[in-house]
C-alpha cells in the first residue's frame, strides 16, 4: 500500500501525449475540445510555445531544433488545473492542491478520450508523466543527507554549502522501453528566508508508438508506480514528517 500524506510536496503533476503527426491537421479541433470541456474548464487562453526537438543529422550527430507553435489553455475557474492542446499534444496539469490519483488518471483517460474522438490520431507517438514536488525549508542552511537520499555528493575537500545546483540522473525502465528522470534543484525562493528545493521525477516512453490507445491505462499505472516509489526511495523519514503522513 502505497503512503498517504495529509500535507503532500506535489507542486504539480502533468502528463503529456504526443501523437503520431497528421499532415492534415485541422485548426478547428481546438474549438471541438473545448465545447466538450467548457462546462469544467472554461477559461480559454492562446499561448505561444518553445518546441525543441532533439533529432539525427549528419555523421551520426544529433541536432537541435527549435521552433515556435501555438498552443490553446483551457483552465478551471480556480486555476487549479488545465488542459493544453497543440498540434498532435495534448498536455494535462494539476497544480496544488493536487487531489490524488484515483482522481488524477480519470481525468486524463477521460480527456484523451474526448481528443480521440475529436481528432482520430493515428497512434500514440510519446507518453510521459511528470511530478513536480516543491520543499521548503525556514533555515538559514539545510544537511540534504538530513532530508534525502538522493543529492550531489560533494568531495570532502570543497565546502560543502551549495548555493544553487542540479542534480540529474536517468534510468532506464522495461528493457529500454522507458526512462525515469530525477532531477533535485535549488531555485530561488519568493521568500528570501526560506530555502526552495525541488524534487522532479519524469517517466516517459522512450521507444516511439510502442503503445495503443487501449494500453495507455496500463502505462500510466506503471508510471506511476514508479514514480512513487522513486520518490519514496529519494526522501527520508525527516522529509517525511513534514507531510504529515496519514
Amino acid at each position: 500500500m502505497s503512503r498517504k500524506y495529509n500535507n503532500p510536496p506535489i507542486f504539480e503533476a502533468l502528463c503529456e501525449f504526443q501523437f503520431i503527426p497528421s499532415q492534415d491537421w485541422d485548426i478547428t479541433i481546438s474549438g471541438l475540445l473545448y465545447d466538450k470541456i467548457r462546462d469544467v474548464f472554461p477559461v480559454k487562453i492562446q499561448q505561444t510555445a518553445v518546441d525543441l526537438n532533439i533529432q539525427p543529422g549528419q555523421e551520426g550527430k544529433f541536432e537541435q531544433k527549435v521552433s515556435l507553435s501555438q498552443r490553446m489553455q483551457f483552465f478551471r475557474s480556480d486555476k487549479t488545473a488545465l488542459i493544453q492542446l497543440g498540434t498532435d499534444i495534448l498536455t494535462i496539469n494539476h497544480l496544488k492542491p493536487y487531489p490524488s490519483w484515483d482522481i488524477f488518471k480519470p481525468l486524463l483517460l477521460d480527456t484523451l478520450n474526448i481528443y480521440r474522438v475529436i481528432s482520430n490520431p493515428k497512434g500514440i507517438e510519446r507518453v510521459g508523466l511528470r511530478y513536480i514536488n516543491l520543499f521548503e525549508f525556514d533555515k538559514g542552511s539545510v544537511e540534504l543527507k538530513d532530508y534525502f537520499n538522493y543529492f550531489p555528493s560533494i568531495p570532502p575537500e570543497l565546502p560543502q554549502d551549495l548555493e544553487a545546483f542540479i542534480h540529474h540522473i536517468e534510468i532506464p525502465h522495461n528493457e529500454g522501453c522507458n526512462n525515469l528522470i530525477l532531477v533535485l534543484k535549488r531555485i530561488i525562493s519568493k521568500n528570501p528566508k526560506l530555502i526552495s528545493l525541488l524534487l522532479e521525477l519524469n517517466f516517459f516512453m522512450v521507444i516511439p508508438n510502442s503503445i495503443s490507445f487501449e494500453q495507455v491505462s496500463e502505462w500510466l499505472e506503471n508510471a506511476h508506480n514508479q514514480v512513487e516509489k522513486a520518490f519514496e526511495a529519494c526522501i527520508t523519514d525527516k522529509s517525511r514528517s513534514l507531510f504529515m503522513e496519514e
